[in-house]
């Protein structure tokens, strides 16, 4: 019998129970429509967190207190990085003499970090204040909307202005132009020299967006304190491996190996993918289990199905249909059921991820549909062999006199 007839009489038979046979697809549709999302708001996830460390430069160096990463390499250690943040092991004389180093070093910034209240008129608000050098916005690519980043000399006459994040200015002035304004930061006055572009970014942290940048000698005296908790530099043309081993060496004249870190972003980077790798891994394996669920669905239903229609399976062998015959038509059937269901799986995750990109990051990829739409195909073959094979093997006599 001709593979279309077969296909035709399968569907033929899967829309005379509608209701059922959508009910039964549904375990397939949500398993697919599962493991396509999940994986897509990972690696969405990914791109996102590989776009905002890009924004900084791929020769940007980073010195921290601490151990960042684990003996393993592989994480983050936290408990020594509170204990070197609390220990203060990085000066901002380090910055200074990381400077001196021009025959790796272009230029390096501090870091200073603190949060204070933010006032203009009667808007108020309690950002964090990042201290800096003035080469930090060349370092990092923060340029500004309007207005212009800070200079070296209001570095050294220790002036009082200040360079908004985009939200900041946003929150603060709306649709008034802030250059030149002045707002009380911990009530004294700063001067708004310039608002930063839009950046986003802040995964797992506050966004670029919603910090005020100052001066880092500024910020050292507004709030009594000259605690540097990151060090940032770029590194000479691209050879960033001679410029880490140059700081190291200079940090390991005063401290130990555990006590500072220096390191590229990318070695953050895929930490992160390492991590977000795992956690993508891992529910999408929770949301197969779904496809398995559905699979199992199928197969009862076809059991089901295989019992109704005993008798027609007898008829059909009286007039000479071969078991490979009603086999290959009962398999049809659960492959049609597993495929549609899939189909249909795929539409309801795209659909899903428009709306959800609005939100969360996603990025449905080729390589997730096609797996997950095979894994549905694979669980109607699967699932569907046994009562294929049940119904290929009854005895035409005998189902001919079930009742």
């Amino acid at each position: 019998m001709p593979f279309s007839t077969l296909l035709l009489m399968a569907l033929r038979s899967l829309w005379r129970n509608k209701s059922r046979s959508i009910l039964t697809m549904l375990g397939v549709i949500i398993g697919v429509g599962s493991v396509i999302l999940l994986v897509a708001i990972g690696n969405g996830l990914k791109q996102y967190v590989t776009d905002q460390f890009e924004q900084f430069g791929a020769n940007s160096i980073y010195v921290a207190p601490g151990e960042l990463f684990g003996d393993s390499g592989g994480g983050f250690s936290s408990n020594d990085q509170v204990t070197a943040l609390l220990s203060n092991t990085l000066r901002y004389e380090d910055v200074l003499e990381i400077r001196r180093m021009r025959e790796y070093i272009s230029d390096a910034s501090g870091m200073a970090m603190n949060s204070a209240e933010v006032t203009y008129k009667k808007a108020s608000e309690k950002p964090t204040i990042l201290g800096v050098n003035a080469s930090y916005s060349v370092i990092s690519n923060t340029k500004t909307d309007v207005g212009n980043f800070f200079t070296e000399i209001d570095e050294e006459k220790k002036s009082q202005v200040a360079v908004l994040g985009y939200n900041i200015a946003q929150d603060l002035f709306g649709s008034v132009d802030p250059i030149g304004k002045t707002i009380l930061i911990k009530n004294r006055p700063f001067k708004v020299v310039g608002v930063a572009e839009e950046k986003g970014g802040g995964f797992g942290g506050p966004s670029f967006d919603d910090y005020i940048y100052m001066p880092i000698t500024s910020s050292f005296q507004l709030f009594d304190s000259k605690i540097v908790v990151r060090i940032v530099a770029a590194a000479k043309g691209d050879d960033t491996q001679s410029a880490i081993t140059a700081i190291e060496e200079y940090f390991l004249k005063r401290l130990k190996e555990d006590e500072f870190s220096v390191f590229k972003q990318d070695e953050i980077l895929k930490v992160i993918d390492q991590i977000l790798g795992a956690l993508t891994a891992g529910l999408g394996g929770i949301a197969a289990i779904s496809l398995v669920v559905g699979g199992i669905g199928i197969m009862n239903i076809m059991l089901v199905s295989v019992t109704e229609r005993t008798r027609e399976i007898g008829l059909r062998k009286a007039l000479g249909a071969t078991p490979t015959v009603i086999l290959t038509q009962f398999l049809i059937e659960s492959v049609v059921l597993s495929v549609s269901g899939g189909l249909i799986g795929v539409g309801f995750a795209y659909l899903i991820a428009i709306v959800l990109d609005q939100f969360l990051p996603t990025a449905v990829t080729l390589g997730a549909v096609m797996l997950a739409f095979g894994v549905s195909a694979a669980v109607g073959i699967i699932f569907g062999v046994y009562p294929a094979r049940k119904a290929s093997q009854l005895s035409p006599i005998e189902a001919l006199r079930y009742e």
